[in-house]
């Protein structure tokens, strides 16, 4: 197993950010362009290297203690990654259980406010949209009509009738890096409560719990963290300070798993969120994903992602693009979203290409990470060039206001 643990970083990334080095582990990199991390992160080599050794383990054996293995490692190395404890960090199937996990120990009479953000992943505010019944009232901050949201929206809505405040680190959309540590300071002080989704920040920033101040936080390991879906990560400060236990449960969050009775007890340990057996494909994927990121120094990442974000916003407005991104450099994510009329057919058209980018409603996004290059920037906008030549130019569709009708009516 040790060939798939969290390694130390090796030494040319960790100074100066070597994109060529970086891609020698992601050998399609060399067919295709892959500015989709937002969605899928590429495929890599120990990715492939750890789903043959999780099917060699499979046929030996000792199959399950080599998959209970992998599962502390990934536990570990995502604690390392969010500068947390171990015992801080609870493995869920997705991010959306992670948050119905936190969501379940509330008692929302007394404090009945759950604030969020018309920005919110929309399965996230599924969840929190699902707490209704039980009391609580979601309220939903930023303006619906263009589907963005500030720092002062949240300071306006939170008091003392908050319970939790829900905080995207980068908002799934447009990419915009919200200010989660003034806005938990806020929420702190009125006696609430914080959770970050932090799905599209982990991997190509430093994303540290302490620096951020949040009580819990999800993200996954797929996307930016180059594993597969099924598998996330729930970090909760104090995992006991709660009102009641967590509503959803399994073996895996008894005290001792493998004693194999029916009791129903809860260890103190972020372990108390977990259910049943987690996905072993997804366990290793991470655990690969999870080396690749230990190389890197995310502080050299984030400027390198910095750097190509300013650079293809450039190059798509001087072609006649619309691009949706903060006039903030500070404020924008990895991913750079244009406007378009039918994104999914632009995305269409580029795939036939060997170009691969992520539609999400009325806007394509182009995503990028540690093994993204200027050239993978030119040419998407050689290939948005031809499409247009092709189609006309773009002519965006205003934002969908289906769900954000609903959530406007309810500020």
């Amino acid at each position: 197993m040790g060939r798939l643990s969290v390694m130390p970083a090796m030494s040319g990334l960790r100074s100066a950010h070597d994109v060529a080095a970086f891609r020698r582990e992601f050998p399609g990199l060399a067919r295709r362009v892959h500015l989709a991390s937002c969605s899928l992160g590429a495929r890599s080599a120990r990715l492939d290297a750890a789903i043959g050794e999780m099917l060699d383990a499979s046929a030996g054996p000792d199959a399950w203690h080599a998959f209970e293995e992998q599962t502390d490692l990934v536990r570990h190395g995502a604690a390392a990654l969010l500068g947390a404890r171990t015992a801080q960090v609870a493995l869920m199937p997705n991010a959306s259980t992670g948050a119905y996990q936190v969501a379940s120990t509330f008692r929302w009479q007394r404090r009945p406010r759950l604030i969020t953000t018309v920005t919110e992943f929309p399965s996230i505010a599924h969840v929190w949209l699902a707490q209704r019944p039980l009391g609580a009232e979601v309220v939903f901050v930023g303006d619906a009509r263009t589907g963005t949201v500030c720092a002062d929206d949240y300071l306006a809505a939170i008091d003392d009738r908050a319970a939790l405040v829900s905080v995207p680190a980068t908002t799934y959309r447009d990419g915009t890096r919200l200010p989660v540590a003034a806005i938990a300071a806020a929420a702190h002080a009125a006696g609430a409560k914080v959770i970050v989704d932090a799905y599209q920040a982990v991997g190509v920033e430093p994303v540290q719990v302490n620096a951020l101040r949040c009580d819990y936080l999800i993200a996954g390991f797929s996307k930016y963290l180059l594993g597969l879906p099924g598998a996330a990560m729930l970090y909760a400060r104090a995992p006991q300070d709660g009102d009641r236990d967590p509503q959803l449960t399994g073996w895996f969050g008894r005290v001792r798993p493998f004693a194999f009775d029916q009791r129903l007890d809860f260890p103190p340990e972020a372990r108390r969120f977990e259910t049943g057996t987690p996905a072993v494909p997804a366990m290793y994927a991470a655990t690969a994903g999870l080396s690749l990121i230990a190389q890197l120094n995310l502080n050299v990442v984030r400027q390198h992602v910095q750097d190509l974000v300013a650079y293809a916003a450039e190059q798509l407005r001087a072609q006649g693009e619309t691009v949706r991104l903060s006039s903030n450099p500070n404020a924008r994510g990895a991913h750079v979203p244009v406007l378009d009329r039918d994104p999914a057919a632009l995305a269409a058209w580029l795939a036939a290409r060997h170009i691969t980018v992520s539609p999400r409603g009325e806007v394509m996004r182009l995503s990028v990470h540690a093994y993204t290059s200027r050239t993978d920037i030119d040419e998407v906008c050689v290939g948005i060039r031809a499409y247009r030549r092709r189609v006309g130019a773009p002519v965006a569709r205003r934002p969908d206001m289906g769900m954000h009708t609903l959530i406007g009516g309810r500020r």
